[in-house]
């Protein structure tokens, strides 16, 4: 239960910053890292949510559904 919640916790934050990346791009007028800032914290996390998806899956937390494509 916890793997799962830090899961959803890590995606929330990954959509928090791909939300402040775009509000960043949209309203900066000048030359601006924020929008880079924001976009690199963004894929660091999304590396590190594979990361934790696979360790989780490893140690036998979380396990993948039965749906066999074909079927």
């Amino acid at each position: 239960m916890l793997g799962k919640v830090i899961v959803i916790a890590i995606l929330a934050v990954v959509i928090l910053s791909l939300g402040s990346g775009m509000f960043y791009l949209v309203r900066d007028t000048s030359d601006s890292r924020r929008t880079v800032k924001a976009l690199t914290i963004r894929i660091t996390l999304s590396l590190v949510l594979i990361g934790v998806l696979f360790l989780l899956y490893a140690l036998g937390l979380v396990h993948p559904h039965n749906v066999v494509p074909g079927r």
